[in-house]
């Protein structure tokens, strides 16, 4: 069975920057479609950014354009997600995602808190 593993988040005042990593365990297909959704509280879970490997797009929301990066790592299957310039409208539960064949939610990660402060 497929197993996301994240690490980062946490707590950070406004225009500061936080690191999200998320690893696969056991995903045995050369190709894959993965990145992190957020979904602040009492809200609907939306993407933020993704990346595919078999096509080379990548996905950004308008709203972390040009403050957030995501990276693979072609060695392993496993994203990062650089997040400068925070705002508290930054602040959700951050999940990381991986799919095939043309999904990008195929499995979870258990999410990672972000916390932004004014």
């Amino acid at each position: 069975q497929v197993r996301l593993v994240e690490s980062g988040g946490g707590s950070v005042q406004a225009g500061g920057s936080l690191r999200l990593s998320c690893v696969a365990d056991k995903y045995d297909y050369t190709n894959y479609c993965m990145g992190w959704y957020r979904q602040p509280p009492g809200k609907q879970r939306k993407g933020v950014a993704l990346l595919n490997t078999e096509s080379g797009d990548v996905y950004y929301a308008d709203s972390v354009k040009g403050r957030f990066t995501i990276s693979h790592d072609k060695d392993s299957v496993s994203v990062s997600l650089q997040m400068d310039n925070l705002t508290p409208e930054d602040t959700a539960m951050y999940y990381c995602s991986l799919g095939r064949d043309g999904s990008c939610i195929d499995w979870w990660g258990q999410g990672t808190q972000v916390t932004v402060s004014s």
